[in-house]
């Protein structure tokens, strides 16, 4: 049984870095195993144009602790409002990667999102001759629409369509959840990749339903049958490279989870490399981790992969309960719970 395992360093290529305090805990919890991250533009207000990126780029960058060479790959927030424009000066920025596309009301600080695709129609066309990737949350928002439903209703409404009509853009369907979504990228151009985080891989609806509500396990993209998420555990299983290590990460305080709305987010950020250890070995596919976590996003994204090293240590541990930030708390996934990976550190 294998006792160690080192592989080249891995980024993460979605998650929430938040702002303010939460940032200063996010940020040195990520930047202490992954060399670089898709840093997620919903704020209050969200991250619009190239200044804005800068602005949140440079304090990120001033949480990251001392010595420590962790980049964050800035993303613009894209709404009906987004001009080509917009997208060339993101390119001139230098450091803008991607543009994360939300429909409107899809999820946490997502009412600025789109509302109408035909709208940006020329600002795709745009990202696709600057090289800026699409980042896309694949879910349709009608309310009549079961919430289990909607990824693959997106898929079937404007998944196909987006790849279609920009057959050279580089498309990331993010967090990916179901069957649906798997099949689908696996089966389209290698122009479309997709994450998928630790929760949809390890989680089904059962741990977010049975027995009481789990706040904590409340992510969007909810959490998926087990169908889907056997689906999901096959699919990284076969190493193909369109799939990759985003985690989603994404913190709230302990009280704004556990109340009568909660927020949508799970904090991996704390063990997200060791999470995803532990699933690969379930599942018996630890020698297709590095590829997950270090070299398929580089590749796809069109970036070096890192040099440095990371290894990790079969050494039972467990997860803490909470994490401090100033006065308050927050839950971190899979609180309380025996991990069988740890990053030597």
């Amino acid at each position: 049984m294998t006792q160690t395992l080192t592989i080249r360093q891995p980024d993460d290529w979605h998650i929430h870095l938040r702002d303010n305090a939460i940032m200063q805990t996010a940020v040195p919890a990520t930047a202490a195993v992954f060399a670089r991250a898709i840093a997620m533009p919903n704020l209050q207000p969200p991250v619009v144009s190239a200044q804005e990126a800068i602005s949140y780029y440079q304090r990120i960058k001033s949480c990251v602790p001392a010595g420590n060479s962790f980049e964050p790959l800035m993303t613009l927030y894209l709404t009906d409002h987004t001009t080509p424009e917009m997208i060339v000066e993101a390119k001139q920025a230098g450091v803008v990667k991607a543009c994360k596309l939300y429909p409107a009301n899809a999820t946490t600080n997502s009412a600025h999102g789109v509302t109408d695709l035909g709208l940006l129609k020329e600002t795709f066309a745009t990202m696709e001759e600057q090289g800026i990737l699409l980042l896309v949350h694949g879910e349709v928002t009608e309310s009549h629409i079961d919430v289990f439903d909607r990824e693959k209703e997106f898929i079937d409404r404007h998944m196909t369509k987006i790849v279609a009509d920009n057959p050279n853009l580089k498309v990331v369907f993010e967090h990916i959840t179901t069957a649906d979504a798997a099949e689908f990228v696996a089966s389209t151009s290698a122009n479309v990749g997709a994450t998928i985080t630790p929760q949809h891989l390890m989680y089904n609806r059962n741990d977010l339903l049975v027995g009481g509500v789990k706040p904590h396990n409340y992510c969007l993209p909810v959490l998926k049958r087990n169908t889907h998420q056997q689906a999901l555990r096959e699919v990284v299983a076969t190493g193909s490279d369109k799939f990759f290590l985003g985690t989603d990460s994404a913190p709230h305080l302990k009280h704004a989870k556990e109340s009568s709305c909660g927020c949508a987010g799970c904090y991996s950020a704390p063990a997200a490399l060791e999470l995803y250890a532990h699933i690969f070995d379930d599942i018996g596919c630890l020698d297709k981790l590095e590829g997950f976590a270090s070299l398929h996003g580089p590749k796809f994204y069109g970036l070096p992969v890192n040099d440095k090293t990371v290894t990790l240590v079969r050494d039972p541990w467990q997860m803490p309960e909470s994490v401090k930030v100033g006065s308050d708390d927050m839950v971190p996934f899979y609180a309380g719970q025996t991990l069988n990976w740890q990053v030597q550190r």
